[in-house]
C-alpha cells in the first residue's frame, strides 16, 4: 500500500529511501509556498492548516486585483478609502495576521521537506531560499502595517473628525493661511492670506488673495469679533495689539479674546484661525467652509517630500539676509528652477528687494506647483514621507471622511487653469477698500461665465 501511495501521492507520501526525489520534493515545497501559501500544507501536511492559508492567499491576491484595478480607472477612490480609519485599522491588522500566518507557513513548509533526508548538497540552498522568502514576504507584510498605522495616526492629526459640510452656492471655500514661526518671531502667525473657491462640480478654483495691510477690515454678520469692531478691525487704529492689521487679528485673538471661540480646538481649529475666517468671510464676501494652515517653517519638509516642484522664477531673490540684505547666503536666479524644500521655502519668504504684493503672487505660484505634485502617484510612492512631513506642516478642519471626494475635486482641478484675483493694488486701495466693489470682484471671478444663448 506505501508503494502505492508512493506512486499516486508522491509529495504527501514520497519514497524518503531516496535523497533524489526528497530533494525534488523539497523544492517543490518551498516553492509552493512561495507561489501559493498554504498549498505545501494542502499537499503534504496538515490540510486545515493549509485551507486557511490558501483562502488568507486568495484574499491577499482578491484585493491586491480590485485595488489596482481601481489605481487605473479611478485612483483618487483608492486614496479616499485607505484614508480612513477604519480602512487602515482593517488594513494593518490583515497585514500583522499575514505575515504571522506567512511565518508560521514557512516552517511548517521547512518541517515538512525534511532536510536530513534531502541531498546533503541541498541542504543549505533550501533552507537560506526559504529563510529569504521568509525574510521578504513576512517583513514586506510588516512594514505594511507599519505604514499604515503611521498613516492613521498623521491623517488623525491632520484632519478634522467632523461632518462634511455642503457646497455653497456650488462652491467650496477654503482659507489658506500660511503661518510663520520663522527666527526672531514669538509664536506663530498667519504670514499669507488667501481664499481658493472650488467649483464643487468641475473643479475649476479661483485663488483670492487678499493682503495683510488691508485696513479697516469687517467681518462676516454674526462673528462675535463683528460686535467689537463694528466699523472695522483697524479702523481708526482700533486694536488691542500693536499693528492693527490683518494678521494681527489672529495674534489679537489669541493673546486675549480665545473665550470668544469656545469650540474651536473641539472642532480642530484655534480661537485666531476661526477670527481670520470670521474676517476672510467679510472682505471677500464668501461663506468659507474649511481652513488649511500650513507652518512655513517646516514647509521644506513637505516640498521635499513630493520631490520638488517648479517654478518660473521672474526676478533675482536673496536667500536669508535682513532688509539691508546683510547676511545673503545665496539667489534665487531667475529662470525655470526645480527647486527643493530649502529653495521654495525662500522664494515664498523672501521679502527683501520686493514688495509685499510681489511676494503674495510667489506664494501663489507655490500653492499652484505643489497641487500639481499631488498626484496619486506621488501620494502612493512617497506616501510616509508626506504624511511624516504633513503632520508637522498641515493643519485643516476638513473631514477625513471627505478626503477621498476632495481628492478627485483636485485631481480635476490639475487639469484646469486655476484662475487669481488679487486684491492689491491699483485694482484695490488696502487702505482705504470698497468692500462693495471688492465682493462684487470676487463674485465675478467665481461665477463661472454663462454661454450665450444661440440666435
Amino acid at each position: 500500500m506505501s508503494v502505492v501511495k508512493s506512486i499516486r501521492y508522491p509529495i504527501r507520501y514520497p519514497n524518503q529511501g531516496s535523497r533524489d526525489v526528497m530533494t525534488r520534493r523539497g523544492w517543490w515545497l518551498v516553492v509552493l509556498n512561495l507561489i501559493m501559501p498554504g498549498s505545501a500544507q494542502v499537499l503534504a501536511g496538515n490540510r486545515k492548516l493549509g485551507r486557511f492559508g490558501l483562502v488568507s492567499t486568495l484574499i491577499l491576491w482578491a484585493a491586491a486585483i480590485v485595488v489596482l484595478v481601481m489605481l487605473l480607472v479611478k485612483p483618487t477612490a483608492v486614496l479616499g478609502f485607505f484614508a480612513q480609519t477604519l480602512a487602515l485599522w482593517a488594513v494593518q491588522i490583515f497585514a500583522i495576521g499575514y505575515a504571522v500566518l506567512w511565518v508560521v507557513l514557512t516552517l511548517d513548509t521547512l518541517r515538512l521537506v525534511r532536510l536530513v533526508r534531502a541531498k546533503p548538497s541541498a541542504r543549505a540552498a533550501i533552507a537560506a531560499f526559504a529563510v529569504v522568502l521568509l525574510v521578504g514576504v513576512s517583513g514586506t507584510a510588516a512594514y505594511g502595517a507599519v505604514l499604515a498605522g503611521s498613516a492613521r495616526g498623521a491623517l488623525s492629526g491632520i484632519f478634522s473628525a467632523s461632518a462634511s459640510l455642503p457646497p455653497s452656492n456650488g462652491r467650496y471655500n477654503i482659507m489658506l493661511l500660511g503661518g510663520d514661526a520663522g527666527p526672531g518671531r514669538d509664536g506663530m502667525r498667519p504670514d499669507s492670506m488667501s481664499v481658493v473657491s472650488i467649483d464643487a462640480n468641475t473643479g475649476q478654483a479661483v485663488s483670492i488673495g487678499v493682503p495683510r495691510d488691508l485696513d479697516p477690515v469687517p467681518f462676516s454678520d454674526g462673528s462675535p469679533m463683528q460686535k467689537l469692531y463694528p466699523d472695522g478691525y483697524g479702523y481708526n487704529d482700533n486694536c488691542d495689539v500693536d499693528v492693527c492689521q490683518l494678521n494681527s487679528i489672529y495674534t489679537e485673538v489669541e493673546l486675549y479674546k480665545s473665550k470668544l471661540y469656545p469650540n474651536a480646538t473641539k472642532n480642530n481649529s484655534q480661537p485666531g484661525i476661526e477670527a481670520m475666517r470670521d474676517a476672510l468671510e467679510g472682505v471677500t464676501g464668501l461663506k468659507i467652509q474649511y481652513y488649511v494652515l500650513i507652518d512655513m517653517e517646516g514647509f521644506s519638509q513637505l516640498v521635499d517630500a513630493l520631490g520638488g516642484v517648479t517654478i518660473d522664477v521672474k526676478q533675482k531673490l536673496p536667500i536669508g539676509g535682513d532688509e539691508n540684505l546683510v547676511g545673503v547666503t545665496g539667489w534665487i536666479q531667475p529662470g525655470v528652477q526645480h527647486m527643493n524644500g530649502y529653495t521654495a521655502q525662500w522664494y515664498a519668504r523672501s521679502r527683501e528687494s520686493t514688495s509685499d504684493y510681489d511676494r503674495m503672487a510667489r506664494q501663489r505660484e507655490l500653492e499652484d506647483a505643489i497641487l500639481k505634485q499631488f498626484t496619486p502617484l506621488t501620494i502612493a510612492t512617497k506616501f510616509q514621507d508626506i504624511a511624516k512631513a504633513g503632520a508637522q506642516v498641515v493643519k485643516t478642519d476638513i473631514p477625513q471622511s471627505s478626503i477621498g471626494y476632495f481628492a478627485d475635486l483636485a485631481e480635476k482641478t490639475r487639469t484646469l487653469q486655476q484662475q487669481n484675483l488679487e486684491l492689491v493694488p491699483p485694482a484695490v486701495d488696502p487702505t482705504d477698500p470698497n468692500f462693495d466693489q471688492i465682493h462684487s470682484m470676487v463674485q465675478k471671478a467665481v461665477t463661472p461665465p454663462t454661454a450665450s444663448p444661440k440666435p
